[in-house]
C-alpha cells in the first residue's frame, strides 16, 4: 500500500468494525504469516488485517534487508487478498516501534473502533516484558494466535490477567473496543524467518515458501544472498 493509500483510510476510508493489527520485522514475509493471518481475518470476521513492518524493533537486532526492501516484499505479499492491508507508520519511524505507541495512535485516528493486536503465544508468554504492558488492554484487544497443543499460562501476572479479560467469545470482539484477550490455534507451517533466510544464503531458491512476488524482490535484490543471516 502506497502511502497515499494510508493516508486515505486516515481519513475515513477504512472498513468499519475490528481492525487485526499485525506487525513482525517480515524478514521476509513467508505463508507462515501469511496463512496465519488468512486464519484469524476469517475466524474472526475481520474486515481488515493490516500488515505493519517494525521499523526499528526494540527487543531485537536490526533486520537484514532494508526498511524499504521489507516493505516492498509485505505489499507484494498481500495483493489481491480482500482484508489485506499495509501499514508503513512503524517503519517510517526513526526511533524504536513500541506497540504501546502505535496502539494510541491507532486509538486516535479511530476512537470507536475495534483494535485487535494480533501476536503469538511466545510473544504472549514474553509480554510482561513489553514497554507499558499493562496500558495494551486500554487501547485493544490481544489476540493470541498458537500451534494446536500449546496451552495458556494458568498462574502468575499473564494468568490473572486471562482470568479477568479472557473470552472465547467473537462477539466481544466486535461489540467492545478494547479490554480483551482472545486465543486461538491456528494452522502452523514450518516455515521460520530464520530458515528462509539460511535456504537463500546457502544458494537455494525459495520457491513455494511466499508468494511469488515476493520471491521476485528477494532474487532481484539479492537482500540475503550475500550479507550476514540473522536470527528474526
Amino acid at each position: 500500500m502506497s502511502t497515499s493509500s494510508a493516508t486515505s483510510i486516515a481519513n475515513g476510508n477504512a472498513p468499519s468494525g475490528p481492525m487485526g493489527i499485525f506487525g513482525g520485522t517480515f524478514d521476509p514475509i513467508h505463508y507462515g504469516h501469511l496463512r496465519t493471518a488468512y486464519e484469524l481475518l476469517e475466524i474472526l470476521r475481520l474486515p481488515e488485517i493490516r500488515f505493519m513492518p517494525a521499523g526499528s524493533p526494540p527487543h531485537r537486532a536490526g533486520t537484514i534487508a532494508d526498511n524499504e526492501q521489507r516493505l516492498a516484499m509485505v505489499r507484494a505479499a498481500v495483493i489481491g487478498q480482500p482484508g489485506f492491508t499495509v501499514d508503513d507508520r512503524e517503519i517510517r519511524k526513526t526511533s524504536p516501534s513500541y506497540s504501546i505507541e502505535t496502539l494510541a495512535e491507532l486509538r486516535a485516528e479511530f476512537p470507536e473502533r475495534p483494535l485487535c493486536l494480533i501476536i503469538g503465544m511466545d510473544a504472549f508468554l514474553g509480554l510482561p516484558q513489553w514497554h507499558r504492558w499493562r496500558e495494551l488492554l486500554h487501547l485493544g484487544h490481544l489476540v493470541v494466535a498458537h500451534r494446536p497443543g500449546w496451552n495458556a499460562p494458568t498462574l502468575g501476572p499473564l494468568g490473572e490477567l486471562l482470568v479477568d479479560h479472557g473470552t472465547g467469545t467473537v462477539r466481544e470482539l466486535h461489540e467492545q473496543r478494547a479490554g480483551r484477550i482472545y486465543i486461538h490455534a491456528v494452522t502452523q507451517l514450518e516455515i521460520s524467518s530464520t530458515d528462509v533466510r539460511a535456504l537463500i544464503g546457502a544458494g537455494r531458491d525459495p520457491r513455494y515458501l511466499m508468494p511469488e512476488g515476493v520471491r521476485r524482490i528477494i532474487l532481484e535484490t539479492g537482500c540475503y544472498a550475500r550479507k550476514e543471516l540473522g536470527r528474526g
